[in-house]
């Protein structure tokens, strides 16, 4: 007997939660293992039980009262990165994908091909060597600046290829709507192309601010007095340290890691569910 539409309806739904279920696990089960890894009390992770008899806050408030953390310090430094490079690289993208987008100049075409060109090759990692030269003759080796400046510089590429396309799909109608009521290409970029790209740019802003928290390669070239690390970096010697070990340590600093994180997303959330919303009534 043919199997009926209902009944093969029911079997796709069932396949569609067992997914959610098996990446949940995927995910939550690591994450579980940190959280309550920093909450045992010791240093050593092959001791440590998923759910501790004696749990403790101690390896959080050593991170922040004691003298030997630097801690706050790796966090104010990886903030400083990240909200900086977050509105660097809007400000930045927005600016090169409008031109690409509604400019016509030559080198135009080619442009777009080295963008893309430049998301297929790991670029920035090819140039760590030249990227570390141009830091050291301009005096900014070793310094959060000098990280930031890379930052800002690698996410082009990808980001502005992605906002162009973007910025494609806003109908040239509206520029020329503007243009006739004599507005001109700041205005119309301002007041029209900004707000109806929020959702994009929303994305791009998120990315940007994780990046420096996640980053622990390009720290570790640039970067080499620990008053300039990130948090990346300065976690890796909980566990790299050659006379001692400290994941549970480790695992409470990673774990705050995702409160600026989650702030952000929650706070940027609400423009990209209502650009999208507008975007949908206005069509």
């Amino acid at each position: 007997m043919a199997m009926t539409r209902k009944t093969k309806s029911k079997i796709e739904v069932a396949f569609i939660y067992l997914f959610f279920v098996l990446m949940f696990i995927v995910i939550g089960y690591p994450l579980m293992w940190a959280v309550m890894m920093s909450i045992n009390p010791g240093t050593n992770m092959l001791v440590t039980d998923l759910f501790p008899d004696k749990p403790t806050l101690e390896h959080y408030i050593w991170l922040f009262t004691s003298p030997a953390s630097d801690y706050l310090i790796w966090y104010k430094n990886s903030l400083i990165i990240a909200v900086l490079n977050s509105i660097g690289s809007v400000v930045l993208t927005s600016l090169i994908a409008y031109a690409f987008s509604r400019y016509k100049f030559v080198g135009r075409k080619y442009g777009l091909y080295l963008f893309l060109l430049l998301q297929m090759f790991p670029a920035l990692m090819g140039g760590m060597v030249a990227l570390y030269i141009l830091l050291t003759t301009i005096g900014l080796v070793d310094s959060i600046w000098g990280l930031l400046l890379i930052y800002l510089g690698g996410q082009i590429p990808f980001n502005a290829w992605l906002v162009k396309g973007y910025y494609d799909t806003i109908p040239r109608e509206l520029d020329e709507a503007a243009k006739i009521d004599g507005a001109g290409h700041l205005r119309i970029f301002w007041t029209i192309m900004l707000p109806l790209a929020k959702p994009i740019l929303a994305v791009v802003a998120l990315f940007n601010f994780m990046a420096p928290f996640m980053d622990f390669l390009l720290p570790q070239i640039v970067l080499t007095d620990p008053n300039n690390y990130t948090l990346a970096l300065g976690l890796y010697n909980f566990i790299n340290d050659q006379f001692s070990t400290n994941f549970t340590r480790f695992a409470a600093g990673s774990i705050l890691i995702a409160i600026p994180i989650a702030l952000v997303f929650l706070l940027l959330q609400r423009y990209l569910i209502g650009g999208l919303t507008a975007g949908a009534t206005k069509g």
